[in-house]
C-alpha cells in the first residue's frame, strides 16, 4: 500500500477548531485546555515511538497505520505545534493577500486551492491520555517535550522532565537546526536579537512582523532558502518600500547547485523581484552601531541594515547519538543508517538527520521536504516488517515566485560536469500553470505513482556543452559522474519527474544526451 500525496498532505479547507480534546491544540496553536503540560499523563510505553514532529515523522506514522491498522504511534516533538509542512513558510505563505495569514497559516497553493500548513487537523490525533486505551490505536502527539537520553539496550528514552517512555520500535526524525555564522554568534546580544535563523512557524511569524516594521533586511546565503526568502520579501518591498539585500560568497544565486550561466541568469531574475544582490561576499564582522547593523565584508565593502536573516544551511540534529551509541557520519553528518534506514535492529532514522545508503547513488544525506516524505514513509513500512531498501529517488523543487521554478532529482552539484538542453518557454511553463494542471498544489510526490517507459536513446557522439542564448525559458540539465547521469534539473518543466527518476535508476552511459532530453518533450509546445 502506498499512501498517495493527497493522503499525506490534504485536509479540509475550512479552518478546524477542536474542543473537548484536552491535550491537543487548536489550529491556531493555542492550547484548548488549561491543564499544565507537566500534569498531563504521558504514556509509559509506546509500541511505535517517533522522535521529532516534522514531515518525516508524520509520513512514518501514516505509513505504520496503513500497514498495521490498530497500531499505537506516539510522536514526541519539542515544538509547540502539531506536525506541519515547512516549505510554505518560505514559499506560498509570503504571497498570501490575507492580513491574518500569520495566525491562520493557510495559504493558496499555486493552483488556487487553499489549505493549512498542518498535515491534519487536531481531530485526526488521539489524546495522549487515551493512548493505552484507544481501541483502534491511533497517533498521539506530545508537544513541547524533548527526548534528551536514549537507552538502546533498555529500549527506552528519557524526556527533559525526566519522564521515561519505553518502546518496541523507534524512529529518530529529529531534523536539523539552522546554522549561524560564527561572526554573528560572537557579535553580542544586540546583533543576535536582530538576526533570524529561519526554520519554524515562530520564525515565519517574527520575520513577517519584522519586515513590516523596519526599513532594511539583509539575507545572508544564496541557496534555496535564502533565494526563496529574498524573492518573497522582494515582492513585499515593491509595495512597502522595504529594502531587501541578499549576500552570498558565490558568484550567483544557487551557485552550489546550478551551472554558472544559469546561476547568473537566476540572479538577474531575483534582482527583477526588487532584491539588491551582493555577490562574492564573505562576512568579516557584524556590529551594532547607531541603531543599525553594520556588516563588514572581507573585501572592505560595508553594508548597513536593520535585520539579518542567516540562511546558511542546516546542522543535522544528532544530540541523541552519544547516549544511544549511534554512529554519526563524518563526511555528510547525520546518523549513519543502512539502505533500509536502520541504525540498529529496532531503530530507524528518516529525514534530514539520516545519512543513508542509496543503492543507486551511494551514501547520501538529503535536506528536502520530499525526501522527508519518502524516507519517513519507507521507515514506517520497514518498522512494520517490509524490509525495503531506499531506491525511490525523492525530488525537490524551488520556486522563485510563481513564474520561475524547477524540480530536481538525484545529486545536483555545480562541481559536477553538466550538459543542458533548452527550449523556448510558453505561458504553460511556470510553476503556477503546472500545479493548476496537476491539481496537487504542493509539489511533493505528486507524480511518483506514475511509471515511465524505458528511454530509447540513439547512438550519436557525446554532446558538447551547448551554446546558450540568454533566455533559459525551459530545459533539462543533466549532472554527470563517471559519464553516468546522477542528477537532473527540470527547469520550468513540470510533471515529468518519473522520466528523470527512471534515467537515474537505469544508471546507463548515454552517448547523446540531446536524445535523452527529447524524452521530456520540451520542444513539443
Amino acid at each position: 500500500y502506498e499512501p498517495s500525496p493527497a493522503e499525506i498532505t490534504e485536509q479540509p479547507s475550512e479552518p478546524v477548531l477542536e474542543s473537548g480534546k484536552n491535550s491537543v491544540r487548536s489550529v491556531h496553536g493555542t492550547a484548548v485546555d488549561s491543564i499544565p503540560a507537566s500534569l498531563k499523563k504521558i504514556p509509559s510505553h509506546a509500541p511505535y515511538l517517533l522522535i521529532g514532529g516534522g514531515t518525516a515523522s508524520f509520513a512514518a506514522a501514516r505509513s505504520i497505520r496503513a500497514r498495521d491498522p490498530g497500531a499505537r504511534v506516539l510522536i514526541v516533538t519539542d515544538e509547540p505545534d502539531l506536525p506541519y509542512m515547512r516549505p510554505p513558510l518560505s514559499k506560498e505563505l509570503w504571497f498570501s493577500d490575507d492580513p491574518t495569514v500569520t495566525e491562520t497559516l493557510r495559504f493558496k497553493q499555486w493552483n488556487g486551492k487553499e489549505r493549512s500548513i498542518y498535515f491534519q487537523p487536531p481531530s485526526f490525533y488521539i489524546n495522549p491520555e487515551e493512548f493505552d486505551s484507544a481501541e483502534n490505536g491511533g497517533v498521539a502527539v506530545l508537544t513541547d517535550k524533548k527526548v534528551v537520553h536514549m537507552d538502546v539496550r533498555g529500549n527506552k528514552v528519557k524526556l527533559d522532565d525526566d519522564t521515561e517512555i519505553s518502546y518496541d520500535k523507534c524512529l529518530i526524525a529529529t531534523g536539523g537546526v539552522p546554522r549561524n555564522l560564527q561572526v554573528i554568534e560572537r557579535a553580542g546580544e544586540e546583533v543576535i536579537r536582530r538576526t533570524t535563523l529561519f526554520r519554524k512557524i515562530e520564525d515565519f511569524k517574527s520575520l513577517d512582523k519584522a519586515s513590516r516594521n523596519i526599513k532594511s533586511i539583509t539575507i545572508i546565503g544564496g541557496g534555496f532558502l535564502g533565494s526563496e526568502l529574498a524573492c518573497a520579501l522582494g515582492r513585499r518591498c515593491k509595495t512597502s518600500g522595504l529594502e531587501v539585500l541578499q549576500m552570498f560568497p558565490e558568484k550567483g544565486n544557487m551557485g552550489k547547485v546550478l551551472p554558472e550561466y544559469l546561476s547568473n541568469w537566476t540572479t538577474e531574475k531575483v534582482k527583477r523581484e526588487g532584491v539588491k544582490i551582493i555577490s562574492e561576499a564573505l562576512v568579516k564582522s557584524v556590529t551594532y552601531k547607531d541603531d543599525k547593523l553594520e556588516i563588514q565584508l572581507k573585501d572592505g565593502r560595508l553594508v548597513k541594515t536593520d535585520h539579518i536573516v542567516a540562511a546558511v544551511g542546516l546542522e543535522p540534529n544528532v544530540d541523541l547519538a552519544k547516549s544511544a551509541g549511534l554512529e554519526v557520519d563524518s563526511d555528510f553528518g547525520g546518523y549513519r543508517v543502512n539502505a533500509e534506514l536502520q541504525a540498529r535492529s529496532n531503530i530507524w532514522v528518516a529525514g534530514d538527520a539520516a545519512c543513508f545508503y542509496d543503492i543507486r547513488l551511494g551514501r547520501r544525506r538529503v535536506e528536502h521536504h520530499d525526501h522527508a516524505v519518502v524516507s519517513g514513509r519507507l521507515a514506517g513500512e520497514n518498522m512494520t516488517g517490509a524490509s525495503k531498501p531506499y531506491w525511490h529517488q525523492s525530488m525537490f523543487w524551488s520556486d522563485l515566485g510563481p513564474d520561475v521554478g524547477y524540480e530536481a532529482i538525484g545529486i545536483v552539484d555545480s562541481s559536477l560536469p553538466t550538459v543542458a538542453v533548452f527550449a523556448k518557454a510558453t505561458a504553460k511553463d511556470t510553476p503556477k500553470a503546472a500545479t493548476e494542471k496537476s491539481g496537487t498544489g504542493i509539489r511533493s510526490e505528486s507524480e511518483t505513482e506514475d511509471t515511465a517507459t524505458s528511454p530509447v536513446v540513439s547512438a550519436t557522439p557525446a554532446p558538447s556543452e551547448q551554446q546558450h542564448k540568454d533566455d533559459y525559458g525551459k530545459g533539462v540539465i543533466f549532472y554527470l559522474r563517471d559519464k553516468v547521469v546522477v542528477g537532473i534539473i527540470l527547469w520550468n518543466v513540470f510533471n515529468r519527474m518519473p522520466i528523470a527518476r527512471k534515467i537515474i535508476k537505469d544508471g546507463e552511459e548515454h552517448a547523446d544526451l540531446n536524445e535523452v532530453a527529447k524524452l521530456f518533450n520540451i520542444h513539443e509546445d
